[in-house]
């Protein structure tokens, strides 16, 4: 005789959501993953997020069906008395089920190597460039290419810490360090750190690291009040500097843009050489060593040191387009303070995200990352095929009346100044209780 099934309610789920104590229901039966943290390939934050809630639309859009197999451990023996699936929640797991019976998630198409070979090839165009040629022009043009070439690394980084590109999840690991450390000077466990984090909590502002850069932005008036950042664990300050800054936000944001790579190698380094739990921190570290060995010795090869910082700053400004393009698709999308619900996945995922229209010779540009909305619902889905479902993923948003927003690239950057500017004319009023600063009222004496 089958046993009878102990309940609890989901008032008494949620009570486990605290570090040491995290339990969360996916399809209605309860598991208790509180050591799980340490081994999660994708850290704890998003176990963290999402602890003592029922996760199942998030656990399926991150995890392929083999991963189903290893749940039974973390059973608890409880199921969710009250536990219930919205209309959406149905069909967004109908529509990732078929998917996978399509094989669309094992389809991968060619990109993945055609981007490699066309990052060697445009590294070697550099090296030869900057080595035998003693043109200022070609010097240029090189720096230009460079900046490119951690463009389209970068996208092949985003890819393999999303799904298994390579033959083997070693062979994975390798592409991800080479991608990522080695190539773009980037940490790929740093990326996965933050990544997993702004996926689960799409445009929290107190979760989602990626809207987190007071003291230069603030994409809402809510960061006035100096919230907390769940996510860095301090609390992000709108002091006189941050309300100054803000307040030229939107002409201040291209030229940060630039330079804005090199506040991605800070946080590498800080991540690195913190005391955080790192996983293969080591492997990490060598990945960044290789970078800082070829960068600055091609570098120094260039004949004086205008060309050189001509040079850098040249392919600092081309990666400057893909910055923005990550802030394109979130910055002027809807935004909320509080962590994240797993009951309301597609939901989030269709407020705080903002498609790129382009034609499909332009997917290589974007990396992709144009469907962003298809990316969000369907982070295992491989670049290739985020085109195809994209139809299907509108035809869901209208039949859910869910906002479905798709702009062209110019379109994009003015939303994104909007929202920009908004918010730093409500920073420069007057009246909000910030303590006034002299070069902030120098500045704004005549309006």
């Amino acid at each position: 005789m089958e046993a009878e099934k102990k309940y609890i309610t989901a008032e008494e789920l949620n009570q486990h959501n605290k570090p040491g104590d995290l339990w969360i229901s996916i399809q209605g039966k309860v598991y208790n993953v509180s050591d799980w943290g340490k081994d999660h390939p994708g850290g704890d934050a998003p176990l963290l997020n999402l602890a003592g809630q029922d996760v199942t639309d998030a656990f399926t859009a991150y995890h392929p069906g083999t991963a189903w197999n290893y749940l039974d451990k973390f059973f608890t023996g409880y199921h969710l008395e009250d536990f219930k699936v919205s209309e959406v929640s149905k069909d967004y797991r109908k529509l990732a089920s078929e998917f996978a019976k399509m094989g669309l998630f094992e389809k991968k198409g060619h990109g993945t190597m055609y981007t490699l070979l066309s990052v060697a090839f445009m590294l070697s165009l550099v090296v030869y460039g900057v080595l035998r040629s003693e043109s200022v022009f070609v010097h240029l043009c090189c720096g230009l290419l460079l900046g490119f070439l951690w463009i389209q690394s970068a996208y092949v980084g985003h890819d393999s810490g999303h799904y298994q590109i390579m033959s083997t999840p070693r062979f994975n690991r390798v592409a991800q360090i080479l991608a990522g450390n080695c190539l773009t000077g980037i940490s790929i466990a740093w990326w996965k750190w933050t990544h997993n984090a702004h996926h689960i909590a799409c445009n929290s502002l107190d979760h989602d690291p990626d809207l987190q850069h007071i003291p230069v932005f603030a994409v809402s008036s809510k960061l006035f009040h100096s919230i907390t950042s769940c996510f860095y664990g301090r609390k992000l300050e709108f002091d006189p500097l941050a309300r100054f800054l803000v307040s030229y936000q939107h002409l201040t944001f291209y030229p940060v843009m630039i330079v804005g790579r090199i506040n991605l190698f800070i946080q590498t380094f800080l991540l690195l050489f913190s005391g955080r739990r790192v996983p293969q921190r080591g492997l990490n570290i060598l990945g960044l060593l290789v970078f800082w060995t070829w960068f600055p010795l091609l570098v120094s090869f260039l004949p004086n040191w205008t060309e050189r910082v001509m040079f850098v700053i040249a392919s600092f400004a081309v990666t400057s387009i893909q910055h923005i393009q990550f802030c394109l698709n979130h910055f002027s999308a809807n935004v909320y303070v509080g962590p994240p619900s797993g009951n309301d996945w597609f939901e989030k995922q269709t407020s705080g995200t903002l498609d790129i229209a382009c034609s499909s010779w332009m997917d290589w540009f974007y990396g992709g990352l144009q469907f962003q909305l298809e990316h969000h619902l369907f982070p295992r889905l491989p670049r290739c095929q985020l085109r195809k479902v994209s139809p299907i993923v509108q035809d869901l948003c209208k039949k859910h009346n869910l906002p479905y927003r798709s702009l062209s690239f110019w379109a994009a950057n003015l939303s994104t100044i909007r929202t920009l500017r908004t918010a730093a004319l409500q920073a420069r009023d007057m009246a909000s209780p910030v303590p006034k600063n002299l070069v902030w009222e120098a500045l704004n004496t005549h309006g």
